[in-house]
């Protein structure tokens, strides 16, 4: 967060504003916590992150491949200069839980950018199962390889039931959010999801989490904000929606997306998407999920 303003950032939480301001200092430790109290929350902490990680157990799947050269509608032969666009970060961002590759966030995105820009799409996804925002460093070198215009980051569920401190997630993230910038990428980022909709998280557990996950996405959201990075609070928008329609928006492993929960997700992300790659956002829907 080298360019950091905070006064021209609306922080409404206290403990969100340190969070973030530690993440910019390099800091990770936890804060206003005296050392016997945060040896108590370690503890307890430690134990919520494995019951959570229990609850959800091992993916059983892959994600789809949805890599390639995606065409604007009705054409059949790719025509100009493609836009390149790059998916980052973890399950979430590869899709595992989409029934096929046309389901996936990547895809999705790729189809409507191609449709809005009419210019075809170049799409390479990077992102990896069980990632935390350690892994984005490497995720960037991969990424950075096929100079795409424009980069799509969603991560943060994995530090949450990891248990990484959220200091640390957030300058990890704010890093990769800089080098990418820094190479002339635009940058949107899919703040951590509400883990507090996750059902097979029983009380209070998904409270505790719902919150760790809340207060990190809010962090993330200053930090990529003040590296240029255009963030979207998932959360936030599709949070009530997941959480009452579980049985649709949930695939069976009941905490990784459905491909209408996908959707719902692309839907959130592309307008961010469209204006980062200079289109002016005219369809701020897609057409209609398919399932």
């Amino acid at each position: 967060m080298r360019a950091a303003n905070w006064a021209m950032l609306p922080i409404r939480d206290e403990r969100v504003r340190r969070i973030a301001i530690t993440a910019a200092k390099g800091g990770g430790g936890l804060l206003g916590v005296g050392t016997a109290v945060a040896g108590t929350a370690i503890g307890v902490g430690v134990v919520q992150a494995r019951l959570a990680r229990r609850a959800i157990g091992r993916p059983l799947t892959v994600p789809p491949y949805s890599d390639g050269r995606y065409l604007p509608p009705g054409e059949t032969v790719a025509r100009g200069t493609s836009l390149r666009l790059t998916v980052l970060g973890d399950s979430g961002a590869a899709s595992l839980g989409a029934h096929d590759a046309e389901a996936t966030i990547g895809a999705i995105l790729a189809t409507a950018l191609a449709a809005a820009a009419h210019r075809p799409v170049l799409l390479s996804n990077v992102a990896v199962v069980g990632a935390t925002s350690s892994a984005l460093a490497a995720q960037v070198d991969r990424a950075l390889v096929n100079r795409p215009h424009v980069a799509v980051i969603m991560i943060g569920a994995n530090d949450v039931t990891h248990l990484v401190r959220p200091q640390v997630s957030v300058r990890l993230l704010s890093d990769a959010v800089h080098r990418l910038r820094s190479a002339g990428v635009q940058v949107v980022v899919g703040t951590c999801p509400d883990l507090g909709t996750v059902r097979p998280l029983a009380s209070p557990l998904r409270q505790v989490v719902g919150r760790m996950s809340r207060e990190l996405a809010a962090a993330q959201r200053i930090g990529v904000l003040a590296e240029g990075g255009r963030p979207v609070a998932l959360a936030e928008i599709l949070g009530e929606l997941f959480y009452t329609h579980p049985q649709h928006f949930f695939s069976s492993d009941r905490f990784h997306p459905s491909a209408a929960g996908y959707f719902a997700c692309a839907q959130a992300l592309l307008p961010a998407v469209l204006d980062a790659a200079g289109i002016a956002p005219e369809m701020r829907a897609l057409p209609s999920a398919s399932n």
